[in-house]
């Protein structure tokens, strides 16, 4: 089996092929244009849909999607206004009505746990944490061997925990929230007010390796911001384990290591003394991959 998977995300849609194993053969990406909002958006996903018939043999459309999504019926129960217009489409249904194929829809952030749960940095852990840090900041709920996602299908919404009350609007309509202080767009937004001008982030953290003063502060500003978030989350949940993700991420050990160091001097020993970080073994393919699996538990009768 060949599925089609779609990951729809801020800033860009990633799409490919993966088969029943897990494994992805193909990857690409285009840019989502979310202000353009959610119907301009299916048709994109019509259009790559389109393409992935035309090039390979595949039986069904597996929907990576930012958004509370409403797993069983495929549906967007709430989106912010980062994609305009996108809460209560019913994507599933349009993406199966469009290419003839059974179709379904899961939050990206829980296939990147799914993701990581069967192909990754998870694997044969019960009880873990997956956060992902880009354009906003999403969290899943692995516990007891499952997805928790909530009496209404919006667990995990960590990006939208208050970390400054009353502090910076969010597009949820909420002030202080976490993702305004310690995504990747909240650290550009830093960079940019700090240095004065545009700087793209893979050339603040070569200026933060090289130990440049003003690069490094900032840096340790906002690790201190995203560490407070995920001490809270630890001493609620108690995890074996938490797996960052997203397209920062792309940092490796450097990134990781300064997590570490700061996160373990705030939790309490017995939750330190048990505790894992890791980085996302697929980077950002495991929300393609995590879809592939979610599809199959849907639609293919594996658990």
């Amino acid at each position: 089996m060949q599925l089609g998977v779609i990951d729809i995300g801020g800033t860009s849609i990633k799409y490919g092929v993966v088969n029943r194993n897990g494994t992805l053969m193909n990857h690409d990406s285009i840019s989502t244009d979310a202000f353009k909002g959610g119907k301009a958006l299916v048709e994109k996903v019509f259009m790559i849909c389109d393409k992935l018939m035309e090039q390979y043999k595949i039986e069904g459309i597996a929907i990576s999607s930012a958004g509370q999504i409403d797993h069983r019926n495929g549906i967007v129960v709430f989106a912010t206004d980062t994609i305009p217009g996108y809460t209560g489409t019913p994507i599933a249904d349009l993406v199966a009505s469009h290419t003839g194929l059974p179709a379904a829809v899961e939050n990206d952030v829980n296939c990147t746990a799914l993701g990581d749960y069967w192909q990754g940095a998870a694997k044969g852990i019960s009880d873990f944490l997956c956060v992902t840090i880009g354009t906003g900041i999403g969290g899943a709920l692995f516990l007891n061997g499952k997805l928790y996602t909530g009496a209404h299908f919006s667990a995990g919404e960590i990006g939208h925990i208050c970390l400054y009350p009353n502090g910076k609007p969010c597009t949820c309509g909420n002030k202080g929230c976490y993702e305004k202080y310690a995504s990747s767009s909240a650290l550009a937004e830093l960079v940019e007010t700090e240095f004065g001008t545009t700087l793209d982030l893979k050339e603040f953290f070569t200026k933060v390796k090289q130990g440049e003063a003003e690069a490094v502060t900032i840096f340790e500003h906002w690790v201190d911001d995203l560490t407070t978030g995920l001490q809270s989350l630890v001493h609620i949940f108690n995890p074996e384990l938490i797996v960052i993700g997203g397209g920062i991420s792309a940092q490796g050990d450097f990134l990781l290591d300064a997590i570490k160091s700061s996160l373990y001097k705030k939790i309490m020993p017995n939750h330190r003394k048990s505790l894992e970080v890791k980085l996302a073994q697929q980077d950002n393919k495991a929300n393609l991959i995590g879809a592939a699996k979610h599809f199959l538990m849907m639609h293919g009768g594996l658990n």
